[in-house]
């Protein structure tokens, strides 16, 4: 390895970057507002310029640069779904990257990003393109290999106060355990145009883990329901607290249309019914 050569000039300190994103922000904020005041709409395409303008400030100001969020979040919102990227946030990080992270990362030998979204308040339309998007950031920008990790469930009924014993290696219903296990069988199958149709529905009735957005960004990255591979169950199905649980590994496939992907939700005027 050889050794990094030494700085001629000193580095300037994090506030150079922190200021110029502060006045270019002000600026932005005011052309930004000044053309929906006179056009009479929001144009979200210039949510864009804003991270792009953004990345370069922070960069100018020789701040640590996070490329691959800039990417995956400049990528996400050029697809509709506005996409922030940072590392300044109080939210700890939830079990949902925790245990992954545990098992998988022990030694932190993998660089790690964590996606988190409002699961309550999100699309899964959006989630699907967000997903779409991260990909296609990977391919276009990043040399290099990269695995997305989809942390949830299938069905999520919890068992009852009381109850957690019984159900601690239980589903809680005979119909959750049948869905799931036909939802495995359409993986394993690649019934892919099928699963996709069927995600909402399954989402609510199967009680899905955060609306199962999980699995709709992982579908995106993998082409949604142009998608032709057959699911590698690593972990049988199982339960657990009275949810179905398994580990499986979907295995990426070339992909290049992107028509099929359900149109961008939370940005447009007009809702969808996912």
């Amino acid at each position: 390895m050889t050794a990094p050569s030494p700085r001629l000039h000193p580095s300037p300190g994090p506030w150079l970057g922190l200021l110029l994103l502060l006045l270019g922000a002000a600026t932005f904020v005011v052309v930004w507002s000044s053309l929906a005041l006179v056009s009479g709409r929001q144009h979200g395409w210039m949510a864009l310029l804003a991270a792009l303008q953004a990345a370069g400030l922070l960069r100018l100001g020789r701040m640590r640069p996070g490329l691959a969020r800039a990417l995956l979040a400049a990528a996400a919102t050029e697809l509709g779904v506005e996409t922030l990227a940072h590392d300044a946030t109080s939210l700890a990080p939830e079990y949902g990257t925790l245990v992954p992270m545990r098992y998988m990362n022990q030694d932190q030998h993998f660089k790690v990003i964590s996606v988190s979204a409002l699961c309550t308040s999100h699309y899964l339309n959006d989630s699907v393109r967000l997903g779409w998007a991260m990909r296609k950031a990977v391919e276009e920008h990043y040399d290099g290999t990269v695995a997305f990790l989809a942390s949830g469930s299938l069905s999520h009924r919890f068992a009852q106060n009381g109850q957690a014993p019984e159900f601690a290696t239980k589903i809680w219903s005979p119909f959750l355990e049948r869905l799931d296990r036909q939802v495995i069988e359409m993986w394993q199958n690649g019934e892919w145009q099928d699963f996709c149709a069927m995600l909402p529905e399954y989402a609510v009735k199967g009680h899905g883990e955060g609306f199962m957005h999980d699995t709709a960004m992982l579908l995106g990255a993998l082409g949604w329901s142009n998608y032709d591979a057959k699911v590698e169950v690593i972990t049988p199905y199982f339960g657990a607290s009275g949810t179905g649980q398994i580990n499986a590994l979907f295995p990426v496939t070339p992909q290049a249309d992107c028509s099929v992907l359900p149109p961008a939700q939370a940005s447009a005027v007009a809702g969808g019914r996912l």
